[in-house]
């Protein structure tokens, strides 16, 4: 009986952990309008975030029909926002998420950006780089 009444407490208490170490992480989303605009946000859920960064994106200059979900990463880790230019003129961002370290969401970035590896492409760099708390920094060149 005492093993038993044990055995329940220590599962209470395993499963009361799981919940807590879930909402101490976030996820980032990014949304695009194309040629417009477009908003990045963390969340505690895809709901969230995707929601958050539709209204930057809106709020930016896209329409509410204009702005794509392109990306959602749980947990965010590490992300890169890449500009990309193709040889007909035309531009877009790329966004790659969930990356273990600043430094591999970079080298992302430079294989995107790899000319070699991509036809038609006249411009493409990182432009900026968020944490896990969705803080930004512009990436120097």
């Amino acid at each position: 009986m005492t093993v038993r009444f044990i055995s329940v407490i220590l599962s209470i208490f395993a499963m009361s952990l799981a919940p807590s170490w879930a909402v101490a992480r976030s996820g980032i989303a990014y949304v695009e309008a194309p040629e417009m605009s477009s908003g990045v946000c963390v969340g505690g859920d895809v709901v969230d975030a995707l929601k958050c960064a539709r209204k930057q994106c809106v709020d930016g200059g896209g329409t509410d029909e204009d702005c794509v979900d392109i990306a959602y990463c749980f947990p965010a880790r590490w992300s890169v926002d890449v500009f990309v230019q193709s040889s007909e003129g035309n531009h877009w961002h790329e966004f790659y998420c969930g990356w273990d370290s600043k430094k591999l969401a970079l080298e992302a970035a430079k294989t995107a950006c790899n000319k070699k590896l991509r036809d038609g492409i006249m411009e493409c760099q990182a432009v900026m780089i968020y944490d896990e708390d969705g803080n930004q920094e512009e990436v120097s060149q």
